[in-house]
């Protein structure tokens, strides 16, 4: 099997069915398999798979185990020699897998290769940057923030080395994902991918941005789910991060989340 897709879907069915509505009526040229591994969903998840696309494996887990170690769980049940990460919050125009499949064999040494993500007005969100840390996350907020939608979409122009790719769609060898130890288990949600990237780039293999291929993001709509939870999703994992990537910066976070009154009271990042 030439690829994999992978979809982690958790209590988002309806956007589920549109990301695999999208599969379906236009499915990749590639050969191809597709795997949904539902996080204990409880709005019917698992009912649209089997109603919908019942020619796609579904494995059902009985809680929701979290972003990276549900997709764990779709790499070592899979067996392409490529894997694409895809959220169930997206939708594939038809031929963008194709196109990302053919960067993977034509750009030099690629072993990642992420999309253009747009939402779905059609404009470009940032889904790729430097590695994480407190200078080059304040240098993307202020970019952002200054340039606005012009410069994100002069930056998504064309294609380019980057130390990470958005997990909202990544596509991987398999070989290099399973040398790099797959996705670190301690991300519950939030910053795995950049922490996959890390990896595979210290292991010599490079990460590229790519227009030639673009997928629509119906960003952020997992958040509407339980936003508290969510929150405190994403600071746990910025910590777990800093302590393995930035020790030192550490202390400085959880202080400055402190004070913020953004501190989690999990212990994710220990």
């Amino acid at each position: 099997m030439r690829l994999s897709i992978l979809i982690v879907s958790h209590n988002t069915a309806a956007d589920l069915e549109q990301c695999l509505k999208s599969l379906v009526d236009a499915p990749p040229g590639t050969e191809h398999d597709v795997l949904v591994i539902d996080n204990g969903s409880r709005d019917g998840s698992a009912e649209t798979v089997r109603r919908f696309a019942p020619h796609v494996r579904l494995i059902t887990l009985d809680s929701n185990l979290g972003f990276a170690k549900a997709n764990n769980v779709g790499f070592l049940s899979s067996t392409g020699e490529l894997v694409l990460l895809l959220n169930s919050d997206t939708i594939v125009p038809p031929g963008s897998i194709d196109r990302l499949v053919a960067q993977m064999d034509e750009l030099p040494g690629a072993v990642v290769v992420g999309p253009r993500l747009v939402g779905k007005d059609g404009n470009a969100e940032l889904s790729f940057g430097n590695m994480i840390g407190p200078l080059s996350e304040a240098r993307q907020k202020l970019l952002v923030r200054i340039g606005g939608q012009r410069r994100i979409e002069e930056m998504t122009s064309a294609a380019r080395l980057v130390d990470w790719v958005s997990g909202a769609c990544l596509l991987v060898r398999r070989a290099d994902a399973q040398a790099a130890g797959w996705l670190d288990e301690r991300y519950f949600m939030y910053c795995e991918d950049v922490d996959f990237c890390a990896a595979i780039r210290k292991r010599g293999g490079r990460v590229y941005f790519t227009p030639a291929a673009e997928v629509i993001h119906l960003r952020g709509r997992s958040r509407t789910v339980d936003r508290p939870a969510t929150e405190r999703a994403y600071r746990d994992s910025q910590l777990a991060f800093y302590k393995k990537h930035h020790p030192a910066w550490s202390p400085v976070l959880r202080l400055y989340l402190a004070v913020q009154g953004k501190l989690p009271g999990s212990s994710a990042d220990k």
